[in-house]
């Protein structure tokens, strides 16, 4: 006998079909809101120099100092390593934590706890390690209990939804901050792949924005 009821059930609910791009549409809202997508820009910054001090210490080098400003900029001291991974991988990092956060999320919802987990284990390493000034200090505490907070929440669900959105707010920024090296000054990471390797700064710039780009697009057919 054929079970009519089938189909229902197998059928995926409006969310879950559209949930990429329910997070992209709240995560491109979240970024204009004035208080509320401060520590979210925290975070892309964040990612954005943990990623040039971890390209440093894959190289060879070591982390000296990170800094991280209220204003969403960031500075990642390193010495030794090589000059071009640890350039390279500020924003190419960004966009892979992006699309590691989400993935982690999207998938099951013990993994989404054990990234979330994960994440503040990394940014504790970074207040006891290489934060050296108040500021630095103040916004890795903001960010672990904020993901501490995520832990708490009594739907494990919900830490999935705080974690996508997370990651996706974490891609956009990362797809969107390149482009501030287009401003004439030749400074930044753009600027110093362009004299390591003689191509043009908006060469590099282009790169990046294209794996931002193509990151939404494969999270976008594969969730």
């Amino acid at each position: 006998m054929i079970d009519r009821a089938s189909p229902l059930k197998s059928s995926p609910s409006f969310f879950k079909k559209y949930q990429f791009w329910l997070f992209l549409l709240l995560a491109v809202v979240l970024r204009q809101l004035p208080f509320i997508s401060i520590p979210f820009n925290w975070l892309e910054s964040y990612f954005h120099e943990i990623s040039h001090g971890i390209a440093a210490l894959v190289s060879g080098g070591e982390i000296l100092r990170i800094q991280l400003f209220t204003n969403g900029a960031g500075l990642c001291t390193t010495r030794g390593g090589s000059a071009f991974l640890v350039s390279f991988f500020g924003y190419a990092g960004a966009v892979i934590w992006g699309t590691l956060i989400y993935l982690s999320a999207s998938y099951h919802q013990r993994l989404a706890q054990a990234f979330t987990a994960f994440i503040i284990i990394l940014l504790s390493l970074t207040l006891i390690l290489w934060a050296r000034d108040f500021l630095t200090l103040f916004i890795c505490i903001i960010l672990i209990l904020l993901f501490l907070f995520s832990l708490k929440m009594h739907n494990i669900k919900q830490v999935q939804w705080f974690l996508q959105l997370t990651g996706m707010t974490v891609l956009l920024n990362s797809l969107h901050s390149p482009l501030y090296l287009l401003d004439g000054r030749s400074l930044g990471d753009g600027a110093t792949l362009a004299n390591l390797t003689l191509i043009p700064e908006i060469i590099w710039v282009l790169i990046w924005s294209v794996m931002g780009l193509v990151a939404l697009f494969l999270l976008a057919r594969k969730t």
